[in-house]
């Protein structure tokens, strides 16, 4: 589970980068607007995609969904639509691909994505080789509806303390983006000691005593030779 701190930041995330949108396009009638929010972990890459089609080319999307033309979106066809997305949605990890798997899925009424105003969201996610503590590279494309598309793409502040971001490089239209994030090396397990430790606990109380018993005889010796001439 994400912390509510990184749910947060993931919020802000998101409306900041719509203010971008907004500010430079209104979001116009005649756009696909495809919002990508990625989120790594050390052995996992979480993606969430909103799509927002503008009143004019929202007949065209709803077409793409509504297989039968029956003005509404059955689940087969939600379903199908999603594997569309998914063919066009492209995650790589220092120049490896990763498989990309859908996590869920929403789609508002219809009546919404008519007025311009219902975003579809997916979920997806990929399972990370295992990484080098060090830097690394996360590749994300998206090629979905280029022909009406207009995108944004950013990473999240990561959830897993194990993770920092460092850079994030678009292209000009952010359809693709190229994440550099740095991978700290995992700590012990809670309650685990790392063996160099025991090994130095056992060092040290050998040498306590190895020290005991020399202090112990040097001090019984002299008591020894008294008994010894005595008799």
């Amino acid at each position: 589970m994400r912390s509510s701190r990184s749910s947060t930041i993931a919020g802000l995330t998101l409306v900041v980068a719509l203010a971008a949108v907004s500010s430079s396009s209104a979001h116009r009638r005649d756009e696909y607007l495809q919002a990508a929010r990625i989120a790594i972990d050390p052995d996992a890459v979480h993606l969430e995609l909103d799509l927002t089609p503008g009143i004019s080319v929202a007949g065209d999307v709803l077409a793409a969904i509504d297989a039968d033309g029956n003005g509404t979106l059955a689940r087969s066809e939600a379903d199908a639509y999603v594997r569309q997305v998914l063919r066009g949605v492209t995650l790589a990890v220092d120049g490896r691909p990763i498989e990309t798997r859908i996590a869920g899925s929403s789609f508002p009424p219809v009546e919404a994505v008519r007025q311009g105003e219902g975003a579809i969201r997916m979920r997806m996610t990929a399972s990370l080789p295992e990484l080098a503590a060090g830097a690394h590279h996360l590749q994300f494309a998206n090629a979905h509806r280029p022909d009406i598309g207009v995108y944004l793409s950013n990473a999240l502040v990561p959830a897993s303390a194990r993770v920092s971001i460092t850079d994030q490089q678009r292209d000009v239209d952010q359809r693709t983006l190229d994440v550099t994030f740095f991978l700290h090396p995992a700590r012990n397990r809670s309650g685990a000691r790392s063996p160099l430790v025991d090994l130095s606990v056992v060092v040290a109380a050998v040498a306590v005593l190895w020290f005991a018993r020399r202090v112990s005889a040097t001090a019984t010796g002299p008591d020894r030779s008294s008994r010894g001439a005595r008799r």
